[in-house]
């Protein structure tokens, strides 16, 4: 197992996605921060097939510190549970995966080119 990190990943997407790693580097920040903006403001996100991201209020409780032994009040506070989806608990664990359900149709909000190579790759993968 190795640590992959964001600078590799968006060597990785720039190149498959032909764009530039800046771009790259732009679209991956954005979309983690809508994330982050997204799961602050309390909701939750869904991305069939990868998982479902969504916060949980954790119950204040009462622990112990193992090296005093003392008793402290821990409070309440949010948490970002994740639920793995099928496709990606599929793949994870080494099964054979079937083909993935059809989302929403986005191309509306892709522009010409991105969309043009869409449906190049769609119909080789065919």
């Amino acid at each position: 197992m190795r640590t992959v990190t964001k600078k590799e990943l968006v060597n990785r997407i720039a190149e498959e996605a032909h764009v530039t790693k800046v771009v790259a580097k732009d679209v991956i920040q954005a979309f983690l921060d809508a994330i982050i903006r997204e799961l602050a403001e309390g909701n939750r996100l869904e991305f069939r097939e990868f998982g479902v991201f969504e916060t949980r209020e954790r119950a204040p409780r009462r622990a112990q510190n193992p090296r005093t032994l003392q008793k402290v009040e821990v409070p309440a506070k949010r948490i970002v549970k994740f639920k793995v989806g099928r496709m990606m608990r599929a793949k994870v664990s080494g099964d054979d995966v079937g083909p993935p359900e059809p989302e929403e149709d986005d191309d509306d909000e892709l522009p010409s080119s991105a969309r043009a190579r869409r449906s190049t790759s769609r119909s080789a993968d065919g």
